[in-house]
């Protein structure tokens, strides 16, 4: 995703860009294929409500800057709700091809194992979760940093026409129209209160995939963590997560409220795929099938992928990167997408776009402006390079993976009255959300403006 948007700027600033692609010749134990910004994990790029959230924010900017994922996957939407998904497999062929299309972008397909070569004077390294052993371990060696690492796990997919629609039903939550979408948007499965409590215990009983010894520290990323470790944390926890079953209302049985709802959302634009909805797993794949029928209206599913765990590595960047995404031990490499500290799909794109620009600007002799730090991006970029809140005795940090949250943005004020009268704790909310998300536009559109690239003197 980063790579992508990055090359993608650089050519269409007029700069001639090689990109670098290890797969299908190296694989890794997550991606499938060989094409650029391939989605391994969920279909979705979340919410797209630019006014709400922070997200729908980015995306909003994103498209504002003229980025080809942004715009890439408007063409390859897929009903979700509210939310913004894609049909992953055309979505990445079209990235895929553009980029083998544009004059300026040359394609090489090859391992860089360690640090790129030093005639290289102007390298984005943009490898995503999934860095390659011997580049991670130059990266950590020129940094004196040992890596940073944290697993992440995918959602199992199943075959549409084998899901029991006399039991499931079609609904997005609180009957929500997104996208591309009509308020029908998700598969919805009920569970009553035995189903759920027996479904719970059979998730904490089931066989789990083994961790090799230098991985057993290694933490999980907290917005995506596997079903069965939510689980761990309380009987209760999954009936307030991924399986809340607030906003539903069975088709089928109006008058029965259910206890917990296992959604899925549509994978692909045939709508002949489906995903599990937040159930990210470490299970066998014996026991996902096992324990996955037992869902009412999955018995006779048929998965045309299951889950899987794989490790993330990131740099402790506040410590190793300028605010130009720069190393500082090496400037001449910059660094974008997951591997920054940022997590998500749409996310780890914007930091390529930064990059691209970045980039750019320098390979024409023009200073670049980082966007301010009420916007999005520029909310992402102090993050990674600083933002974070150092918290042990040696000054060391707590640095993790964000997503992108209005809590990383400077505060901002909100109305607590309209027409003389006092908001209530939701209105107050939403007008806080509106207030950021107002306040960014107006700064990122001035950005865009005039302070993207100023000549340098």
């Amino acid at each position: 995703m980063a790579g992508s948007e990055a090359a993608w700027q650089v050519a269409k600033a007029g700069v001639p860009v090689v990109l670098h692609e290890m797969r299908p010749k190296v694989g890794t134990d997550a991606h499938k294929t060989g094409g650029f910004a391939e989605l391994v994990c969920s279909n979705s790029f979340r919410s797209d409500d630019a006014e709400q959230n922070a997200v729908g924010l980015l995306h909003w900017e994103m498209r504002a800057a003229g980025s080809l994922i942004m715009a890439t996957a408007d063409r390859h939407q897929v009903p979700a709700g509210g939310a913004l998904a894609v049909d992953r497999e055309a979505f990445s062929a079209e990235v895929t091809e553009t980029l083998k299309a544009h004059p300026l972008v040359t394609v090489e397909y090859d391992e860089i194992a360690g640090l790129p070569p030093e005639e290289w004077d102007s390298v984005i390294v943009a490898t995503g979760p999934l860095t390659s052993p011997a580049l991670s371990k130059a990266i950590g060696q020129i940094t004196d940093e040992a890596d940073l690492a944290f697993f992440d796990a995918i959602a199992p997919i199943i075959h549409r026409e084998t899901i029991d629609m006399d039991k499931a039903w079609f609904q997005s939550r609180y009957d929500k129209v997104g996208p591309g979408g009509t308020g029908k948007d998700y598969i919805n499965c009920p569970m009553d209160r035995e189903q759920y409590e027996a479904f719970v215990q059979a998730l904490l009983d089931g066989e789990k995939t083994d961790f090799k010894e230098w991985e057993k520290s290694t933490p999980y990323f907290s917005g995506c963590l596997p079903i069965e470790v939510m689980a761990e944390s309380g009987s209760e926890t999954l009936r307030h997560g991924p399986m809340k079953p607030r906003g539903l209302t069975n088709a089928h049985q109006p008058e029965v409220k259910a206890y917990a709802v296992v959604q899925l959302r549509q994978d692909n634009k045939l709508g002949t795929l489906y995903n599990m909805v937040g159930f990210q797993t470490k299970l066998k794949y014996a026991d996902q099938v096992r324990v996955f029928k037992t869902i009412p209206g999955l018995e006779n599913a048929e998965f045309a992928r299951l889950g899987g765990l794989h490790r993330n590595t990131f740099l402790n960047s506040p410590k190793v990167l300028d605010e130009r995404l720069r190393l500082k031990a090496c400037s001449r490499l910059r660094f974008a997408g997951q591997i920054t500290g940022v997590e998500g799909y749409v996310e780890s794109a914007a930091m390529g776009l930064m990059a691209g620009r970045m980039a750019a600007a320098e390979r024409r002799g023009e200073q670049f402006a980082v966007p301010p730090a009420t916007t999005a991006h520029g909310a992402l970029i102090n993050h990674i390079t600083g933002g974070h809140i150092e918290t042990t005795d040696k000054g060391s940090g707590s640095f993790q993976p964000m997503n992108v949250n209005f809590g990383l943005f400077p505060p901002v004020d909100a109305p607590k009255r309209v027409e003389g009268r006092r908001l209530d704790h939701t209105e107050k909310a939403a007008a806080r959300k509106r207030a950021y998300t107002s306040r960014a536009k107006a700064d990122f559109a001035a950005w865009l403006g005039g302070a993207v690239a100023i000549a340098a003197e």
